[in-house]
């Protein structure tokens, strides 16, 4: 099962509960026009505390019911939040398989963080929830992303078009896959 912390070099990857809301609040606020392109749009209450209190009670009953798990990523060295990593859409059974989706604080990027933070994740999330296979759709234009799934190796798999609402758009998505323990990776 899910530990509520797990460590890499650099980071504590962590499950926040809702008293955390205020750290997760000053995170998306601070990250709200570098995230813009990449996201969904976002309403007004959606940079309310109060939002971002139900949003990690949901994710904390997701959790127990294996429906989600998203991992924050807090600096050690400074102790702030710098982003996320996120299992959702989970599917056991003889499936075993879910979407994952990161986000990297602006000031962040180029760092080689989110690359570890996501290995360390998949790793948990392989050997310690017992996943077959993860997910990830990427907008053509994000080289970064598009880099670190090659840096993963992750297989791609296809090409999607108008696959998600992006900032209230249709975007096209290109679909990686990684597999635990798969000759192919």
């Amino acid at each position: 099962m899910i530990k509520q912390e797990y460590q890499t070099e650099r980071l504590y990857l962590k499950i926040l509960k809702p008293h955390h809301a205020k750290k997760v609040l000053e995170y998306y606020k601070r990250n709200s026009s570098f995230l813009k392109e990449w996201d969904p749009k976002r309403e007004d209450y959606f940079y309310t505390l109060s939002y971002q209190k139900e949003l990690l009670r949901d994710d904390i009953i997701d959790l127990k019911n294996k429906r989600q798990v998203k991992f924050w990523l807090i600096s050690k060295d400074n102790k702030s939040i710098i982003g996320n990593v996120c299992f959702s859409n989970i599917v056991m059974g003889n499936f075993k398989s879910s979407y994952m989706s990161y986000k990297l604080d602006e000031a962040e990027i180029n760092k080689g963080y989110i690359t570890e933070a996501i290995s360390k994740a998949i790793d948990i999330m392989f050997n310690d929830f017992g996943l077959h296979r993860i997910e990830v759709n990427i907008i053509p234009r994000n080289i970064r992303s598009l880099k670190i799934m090659e840096k993963l190796k992750f297989t791609e798999e296809g090409f999607s078009k108008t696959y998600l609402k992006i900032n209230d758009v249709w975007e096209d998505h290109i679909h990686f896959a990684k597999y635990n323990n798969s000759p192919y990776c």
